[in-house]
């Protein structure tokens, strides 16, 4: 049945462990590597949030003990006016307990409404401070971590695993309590009704942990592995989407489509066999409900009829069984529920345990001023640890120089200038600025000090206005208009609909590349920065308009050191210094004349035989 259901995808199933040796989905039978996770930690951590509110926690608990204790008083309230009935018609005392019944069951209610609202707030609260915590951890983490995940991944552990924990938190928590007192309790009248009658109840009770025992052991791999694969979709479906014009452009639909479905297939798959199995759990409960009470009924009978118990206790038993199987049966859906947020969980803690950015040192200064003067002295970098990206790189920048990276994609120049920002630390070397060593410099005043215009410019959802003024958050509106003055910006954001009110959708689009790095050469102009750092700044503005804003470059550089990633001889030709890199060294660095004379990699590079690109 299930192949059939797959087959129109033309994909090949995933393998999904169940338990000990057996796979579903997998001809070969062969085990995924999985790293285990402790569970009992994770949820050791997710208290540590919840008690933070042990106060309304408390509450919630208390009614819940109050809520169980009432449950366990209606069935022997009902089998006392059952035997008051049986000793003789009317009596004062049967009606009492009638009286007494019902009074119990409206405290019942009352008590479970109370827990539940409580036990929301609790919930919504918790996540609350859940979801601001990794939000707030995302933005101290390394370019590192970005730089290797999905961001469609990231966000499905910020808003899919977060709310799985909520909606398990509002339900279950509650659940496995009351069921834990209300079997507790339940044993207990038991016990003191009839001996007898309970030891016979407890016939089902191995049956019970061994299905469930057999069901968990499968469902709590495959609950894990659907956050797995719900996350990896998220990530595939942001990527599509980002990529729309490339998708289209090079007529890559199918392909796309294809690689959706076999995503999707395994989410389904994964759902499927999780769902399937763990729906095992309410009908071996119902069976094995239905034969305790045939036990019951059956010797309860035979006791009757010899006197040992009354038709009442026969009565409150079969209820009491009953409510002995249910909270069995609820303990079992809430730990497939509970298994499956603790698989997204895991996947929060396992962003929240991720280092951040190295913290600044013991002692690290704030700059007042910057003047610009900035070394290299024989750094070494690397990504892995294994081979270096940069290797021995040393220059010096004279304070308001420029200074112009060139070389062939993957020289590593993109990489010097993450190491200048201080997103990666060199791993061999010193860089300092201004004579002071950069490792004792304050990360976030270094770079409130410099200003990016990156290669892939990025654009907030608001009004132009808004997106130049996050170059300097103080700024006046005359300030903002005139740095787009200089950036060569003003005259076409005059002609937009709304002028520098027009609304932008999220990363700009609707405006062509050219002016979103138009807009962000402004909000670096008012910045204005000591340092400046244009990484391929003009590469998708066409040769006129880089020559309009040359000018207003020039003045923004001036008195100001600058780091540019350039492949247009013109921007290159204007820089007090050319550093030249192929395979993550230093191999020349001069005037543009000097370099010329030299010959070698930037005479090649300027005469056309080998690649001006930027790029790492």
């Amino acid at each position: 049945m299930f192949k059939a259901l797959i087959e129109p995808f033309q994909h090949p199933r995933p393998e999904f462990t169940l338990g000990e040796g057996r796979s579903f989905g997998s001809a070969s039978g062969r085990k995924p590597k999985a790293k285990a996770k402790n569970w009992r930690g994770t949820l050791g951590r997710i208290w540590s949030y919840l008690a933070e509110r042990r106060a309304k926690l408390a509450l919630v608990l208390a009614m819940v003990l109050v809520s169980s204790a009432l449950g366990l008083l209606g069935p022997y309230l009902i089998s006392r006016a059952v035997d008051r009935f049986l000793e003789g018609p009317g009596g004062r005392a049967w009606g009492m307990y009638l009286g007494a019944l019902g009074a119990v069951y409206a405290l019942n209610a009352l008590s479970s409404w109370l827990q539940n609202i409580w036990m929301i707030e609790i919930a919504q609260e918790t996540v609350y401070r859940m979801r601001t915590q990794l939000f707030a951890h995302l933005h101290r983490l390394p370019i590192s971590f970005f730089n290797r995940r999905q961001q469609g991944e990231i966000m499905s552990r910020l808003t899919n695993d977060i709310e799985n924990i909520s909606s398990t938190l509002n339900s279950s928590a509650i659940q496995i309590f009351s069921s834990v007192l209300t079997l507790v309790g339940t044993i207990g009248v038991m016990l003191w009704l009839s001996p007898l009658l309970t030891l016979l109840t407890f016939i089902v009770v191995p049956l019970m942990t061994l299905g469930m025992r057999w069901i968990t052991r499968r469902t709590g791999p495959l609950f894990k592995e659907r956050q797995r694969n719900i996350g990896e979709l998220n990530g595939y479906i942001e990527e599509t989407l980002s990529g729309q014009r490339i998708i289209k452009a090079f007529s890559q639909e199918e392909r796309v489509l294809a690689g959706f479905r076999e995503r999707n297939v395994r989410i389904m798959l994964s759902g499927y066999w999780a769902q399937s199995i763990s729906g095992f759990i309410p009908k071996l409960m119902n069976g094995l409900n239905n034969l305790s009470f045939a036990i019951v009924a059956g010797a309860g009978g035979l006791l009757a009829i010899h006197g040992h118990v009354t038709v009442g206790v026969i009565i409150a038993f079969t209820e009491y069984t009953r409510q002995f199987t249910r909270p069995l049966n609820d303990l079992a859906n809430q730990w497939n529920t509970l298994l499956s947020a603790i698989a997204g969980a895991e996947r929060v803690f396992e962003v929240l345990d991720e280092d951040t950015e190295a913290k600044d040192e013991t002692g690290a200064v704030d700059l007042k001023q910057v003047d610009g003067a900035v070394k290299f002295s024989q750094v070494s970098f690397s990504y892995d640890g294994s081979a270096n990206t940069l290797e021995d790189i040393s220059f010096e920048a004279k304070p308001g120089e420029m200074i112009a990276l060139v070389g062939p994609t993957g020289a590593g120049k993109t990489t010097l200038i993450g190491l200048l920002s201080r997103f990666y630390e060199p791993n061999q070397g010193e860089i300092t600025l201004d004579g002071r060593d950069m490792k004792t410099i304050r990360r976030e005043s270094l770079r409130s000090h410099t200003a990016f215009v990156l290669q892939e410019t990025f654009l907030f959802k608001g009004t132009v206005r808004e997106n130049i003024r996050y170059g300097r958050l103080d700024a006046t509106d005359e300030e903002v208009e005139e740095a787009a003055k200089l950036a060569n910006a003003h005259a076409f954001i005059m002609r937009m609909r709304g002028g520098y009110d027009r609304m932008l959708s999220v990363d700009g689009s609707g405006i062509s590349q050219g002016q979103k790095q138009l807009l962000a050469i402004a909000r670096a102009i008012l910045a204005n920065p000591s340092m400046l750092v244009l990484d391929e700044a003009t590469s998708s503005i066409d040769t006129v308009t880089e020559i309009k804003i040359q000018e207003g470059l020039q003045t923004l550089m001036k008195g100001r050191t600058s780091f540019v990633i350039a492949h247009r001889l013109g921007t290159i030709r204007a820089a007090d210094r050319i550093l030249v890199l192929k395979g993550g060294r230093l191999v020349q660095q001069g005037t543009h004349e000097e370099l010329l004379r030299q010959g070698g990699l930037y005479s090649d590079l300027v005469h056309g035989r080998s690649s001006l690109a930027g790029g790492e």
